[in-house]
């Protein structure tokens, strides 16, 4: 039986159907600890280079693989440590291409400059020389041919089978365990009962195990991030002071609860600036979750809002993707081919700026909870849009091109 086997940097955890299939064989990667001395160059050089020795290393100790399949970003140094393992061993260098890393270091250092273009030349170079590529948009695809000869087929980002819409019983099972760790999950001092358990959302029956959605429970908005440069969250702050306004003014919105999921070198400077925002009306939490409840977490919620701006425009946010595949209506902002996959006015609504945002929340939330709300028609629409599964896309993209080259 064939067994695939996965590189992972450890310290990170994968989702329970990973780690359970017995097919998929785990190789842990341990996260270098590079000396802060010298030039920050210096110290950068010196990472890659150790980078490529412990891949190098850790890949030609794994067994001989037909194909090695690699995600680019991160491709400093993979393609190229990838590539000389191929060499090597044999086998065949598939690129998935999501976005170019050269683009994402230019946001830190600027376009021009010199260590942005040695990884713009490097990624080029060492792409040509893959013998098959994905990647995630026909914008990207046609990008590829354009500007580093390189033949691309789509294959589009899908939801694995577990984002889907959660049931009553398990979001009040999240809720609960949330609630021991973040104050918005939590029922005011009514919630104590002997005979019924409370969240902020849900109400339990102890007695016949029944759930229940509070009729006054607040919206429950979700975005999730990697609190990177590419991602502006002062544009959903912004929105949530003018949301609070329109409830101040008299407007009849239900108070909401912004999740925001993740972690990354910008959470600190955002939650300084969430902890000085005063809210009689908004709560919000910055948790990091584990990997079985994110997607319940979106199964759960009322509304997602992506702040992804791709840094090649070529890109498409898979935190969308995922929520699509829990139903969730989507607030998007602007980029330049975001319409392969957030359709304005169909499955979500896309925005360019923090005004813009304000009014579709203002708009979605007018008629919450009922079944005549715009933003029910949204969900109704992804309902019967009978999305395709992650598997289904990879059989039906993937193993035919695989079958016909073995």
């Amino acid at each position: 039986m064939a067994t695939e086997q996965f590189l992972f940097l450890s310290g990170t955890k994968p989702h329970s159907d990973i780690l359970c299939n017995e097919k998929i064989h785990i190789v842990s990667i341990s996260e270098l600890k590079v000396l802060q001395v010298g030039p920050k160059i210096f110290q950068y050089i010196t990472k890659v280079i150790a980078q490529a020795i412990q891949l190098f290393y850790t890949m030609l100790k794994i067994d001989r693989p037909s194909y090695i399949l690699l995600q680019n970003p991160p491709g400093l140094p993979s393609i190229a440590v990838t590539w000389m393992v191929c060499l090597v061993r044999r086998s065949k260098l598939i690129i998935d291409w999501h976005n170019y890393g050269y683009t994402i270091m230019s946001l830190i250092h600027g376009r021009n400059h010199p260590i942005v273009q040695i990884a713009e030349w490097y990624e080029k170079f060492f792409g040509r020389l893959s013998d098959y590529n994905f990647c995630v948009t026909n914008a990207m695809k046609e990008d590829l041919q354009k500007n580093c000869n390189i033949k691309a087929i789509t294959l589009y980002d899908k939801p694995a089978s577990f984002f889907k819409e959660t049931s009553l019983e398990l979001q009040h099972k999240l809720y609960m365990k949330l609630a021991k760790d973040y104050a918005p999950f939590k029922r005011g001092i009514d919630s104590i009962c002997q005979d019924v358990e409370k969240s902020a959302f849900t109400e339990l029956d102890v007695r016949n195990g029944s759930v229940t959605q509070d009729r006054e429970r607040p919206a429950l908005l979700i975005s999730s991030t990697s609190w990177t440069e590419d991602e502006d969250f002062s544009i959903l702050l912004k929105a949530l002071e003018n949301y609070e306004e329109y409830v101040n003014d008299g407007i009849k919105l239900p108070s909401l609860i912004c999740v925001i999921t993740g972690k990354g070198p910008l959470k600190k400077h955002y939650n300084s600036l969430i902890d000085k925002m005063h809210f009689k009306h908004i709560q919000i939490c910055t948790p990091w979750l584990e990997a079985e409840d994110y997607p319940v977490l979106l199964g759960s919620a009322d509304l997602g809002v992506c702040l992804h701006k791709s840094s090649s425009g070529l890109d498409l946010p898979m935190k969308v993707v995922d929520m699509f595949g829990c139903c969730l209506p989507v607030c998007a902002v602007h980029f330049q081919c975001l319409h392969e996959l957030v359709k304005h006015d169909e499955n979500g609504l896309i925005f360019k700026d923090s005004n813009e945002l304000a009014e579709q929340l203002k708009m979605l939330f007018l008629e919450f909870p009922t079944p005549e709300s715009k933003l029910h028609t949204f969900r109704r629409n992804l309902q019967e849009s009978k999305q395709l599964r992650w598997d289904e896309s990879w059989e039906q993209t993937v193993l035919p091109v695989l079958r016909n080259n073995l």
